[in-house]
């Protein structure tokens, strides 16, 4: 994956950091400007349940190489009475 930019939604997982063995989605607010090892960095936003809404704000540190972009949660239905589909987790069942 390329440069990360703010509103992107990340798919982190084992890949980026052993701390992420359940993984989770998150959404960039922006790249912390911290000095790290090579090819590691900061990302600061927010953790998203299966829905897409923020349930957490966190500061995470992981492995450029290991960022995936993540599918945004597909919305059905009709307007006002909407239901969302959860996306399904890479690697998980109904991934």
């Amino acid at each position: 994956m390329g440069e990360v930019e703010a509103g992107d939604m990340l798919f982190i997982g084992r890949a980026a950091s052993v701390q992420f063995v359940t993984p989770i989605r998150f959404r960039l607010i922006r790249q912390l400007d911290w000095t790290t090892y090579d090819g590691w960095v900061w990302l600061d936003g927010y953790q998203l349940d299966e829905r897409g809404d923020a349930v957490d704000r966190r500061s995470i540190f992981v492995k450029r190489a290991g960022l995936r972009t993540a599918p945004a949660p597909v919305v059905i239905g009709k307007p006002g009475r909407r239901r969302i589909r959860p996306v399904g987790v890479p690697g998980r069942p109904g991934g």
